[in-house]
């Protein structure tokens, strides 16, 4: 079992995050090496080319990552993380998927693939947590 004894409690210490439950990101599914976090997009996520703003792709990527590595060990911060933008989204929903790449005495590695709603790749974060 995880930090977090179910996915409510997990939303309920989340509902401290207030930038980026604010903007319409949610926690979905939970366990042990798993968080899948999404968000509904609308106008005010875009940018001034149309496009969904960059720094929303991230943030729901690192609230993805935020939520399995507090599940894994709490309190943890991101230490380094490195993002790659691969497509623009589609649709009205983006999913950003957490995955424990490795779980290790002081930090953790953990990979989130972003997809939108279609299941079209948008960006691939890969963070490392410091466990405090």
């Amino acid at each position: 079992m995880g930090t977090f004894k179910s996915l409510e409690e997990a939303r309920m210490y989340f509902e401290g995050d207030r930038f980026a439950t604010e903007n319409g990101m949610v926690i979905d599914e939970m366990d042990e090496n798993l968080s899948v976090c999404s968000m509904m997009l609308t106008d005010s996520h875009k940018n001034a080319n149309g496009g969904i703003m960059g720094g929303v792709i991230y943030t729901l990527a690192d609230f993805a990552f935020a939520v399995l590595a507090n599940n894994i060990h709490k309190p943890t911060v991101a230490q380094q993380v490195s993002m790659n933008f691969l497509s623009s989204p589609k649709g009205k929903k983006l999913i950003a998927s957490a995955s424990c790449r490795k779980n290790g005495k002081t930090s953790t590695i953990i990979n989130v693939d972003v997809k939108d709603e279609s299941g079209r790749d948008i960006a691939l974060f890969t963070g490392t947590g410091f466990k405090l």
